[in-house]
């Protein structure tokens, strides 16, 4: 009986918007109590501070704050004249210049979100004014934003890595030629709009000149080349390579004449905020992984792919169908905390790569940043871009196929994402 009352409980608040972190501790707690663990609750203050004593963790406060930094000092912008100085004669050369940004964007930003905001600033504007339809800019904007946690440095991926104790390196060296493929295949779905649509471009398309275009944007290219070889290497931890891509955002901020210590004092404090949001989710789902590993959840849900005979092909497929319905509808960390610890200890029992399950999952959750009812990206750009969620919605449904498409691609060839890692010994 108690069952279907904590499942309402936990629907109820969930619909009536409560915070995720909330719902999911209180909900715990009470299952706690109706399954008659009351007593191990004694051991949640360990189990908590332990889940947060992780020194890749380090990592994420500090590219969270230099992604905040290199958004207010002028980096999109010096990323902009570059990519339009060698794209922008391309027929549909501004929507190529979006997806090149956002590729060059993602090595120090490592946000969906953030560079949606950057883009949906500065590019859509533009994009507009040049002929542009407003639904294909906001919509090539968003679908281009999801490069952002895919390639190194990338804030899900350091969560992800953490939580479920993965190699944090060889998960970003993982991620490079997934985002570079969701890049081409974005470029090639555009070159095809452009077409078909007539975009604007051409010889005749006023460009910002290559080689000063170069200089300005030469310091921010570099950053992400410094930090991956720093850590792909061996020459620098994660958080080491945080720490230097802090240092090197404030330099270039200054340099670039576009950040001031006030909007210092805005990104620490912005920066404090998310990370004090993500730490209660943290403590919220421990919580509920212990409570998991209590009632042996794992272990039946071990028992239940056995009995339908799936291979680890398979499961890696139901572990997909679950991530993208869980995307549709919760935060993209909240989700990863809250069903890996659960699925992912059967896949790694079935066989399955640790570090291509880890970018398997973190693809597809960030997926969900492209869908209803709560992809976060397209609230961003609806409100930036000031367009209706639904409209913006239907515009970017087509990339959002063909991210999923590619998604299944990377499930079933796990050597794309191994490559890399298997090159430089960090996986087997």
């Amino acid at each position: 009986m108690q069952a279907p009352i904590i499942i309402a409980f936990t629907l109820l608040t969930l619909l009536a918007g409560s915070a995720i972190a909330y719902v999911i501790g209180a909900s715990a707690i009470l299952t706690f109590i109706a399954a008659d663990k009351a007593n191990y609750m004694a051991v949640l203050p360990q189990r908590l501070f332990s889940q947060l004593d992780s020194f890749a963790f380090l990592a994420m406060p500090l590219f969270i704050f230099a992604g905040d930094l290199m958004n207010r000092g002028g980096l999109a912008t010096a990323l902009i004249d570059f990519c339009m100085s060698f794209l922008g004669r391309l027929k549909g050369g501004l929507g190529h210049v979006n997806i090149a940004t956002s590729v060059f964007f993602a090595g120090v930003s490592g946000s969906a979100v953030s560079d949606a905001a950057a883009l949906g600033n500065s590019l859509v504007p533009e994009m507009q004014r040049r002929g542009y339809t407003l639904d294909y800019a906001a919509a090539i904007t968003g679908a281009s934003s999801i490069i952002g946690p895919i390639i190194p440095p990338s804030s899900i991926l350091i969560f992800y890595g953490a939580l479920m104790e993965t190699n944090v390196t060889a998960l970003f060296a993982a991620g490079i030629l997934p985002g570079l493929l969701l890049a081409a295949v974005l470029m090639a779905m555009n070159a095809y709009f452009a077409h078909r649509d007539n975009h604007p471009g051409g010889k005749d398309m006023d460009v910002p000149p290559f080689f000063p275009s170069l200089l300005r944007a030469l310091p921010a290219m570099l950053l992400p080349f410094i930090i991956l070889g720093g850590t792909l290497f061996g020459f620098m931890t994660p958080a080491e390579a945080a720490a230097v891509a802090v240092v090197a955002a404030l330099i270039i901020g200054f340099a670039y004449g576009k950040l001031s210590l006030k909007d210092v004092g805005a990104s620490l404090q912005r920066t404090g905020v998310m990370l004090g949001g993500l730490f209660i989710l943290l403590c919220a789902i421990s919580t509920f992984s212990y409570l998991a590993a209590l009632l042996q959840w794992p272990q039946a849900i071990k028992a239940t792919v056995e009995g339908w005979g799936l291979g680890p092909l398979q499961y890696l497929m139901l572990i997909n169908a679950i991530f993208l319905v869980a995307g549709m509808a919760m935060d993209v960390k909240a989700a990863v905390a809250l069903f890996a610890p659960i699925f992912v200890p059967v896949a790694l029992a079935l066989g399955i790569d640790p570090v291509h399950l880890g970018i398997v999952i973190c693809f597809n959750i960030t997926t969900g940043l492209l869908s209803p009812p709560l992809g976060a990206v397209l609230l961003m750009l609806s409100t930036t871009v000031k367009m209706d969620y639904w409209r913006l919605m239907r515009a970017t449904f087509p990339f959002f196929v063909a991210e999923v498409l590619l998604l299944f691609v990377l499930t079933y060839f796990p050597q794309i994402s191994l490559a890399l890692p298997r090159m430089l010994g960090l996986a087997s």
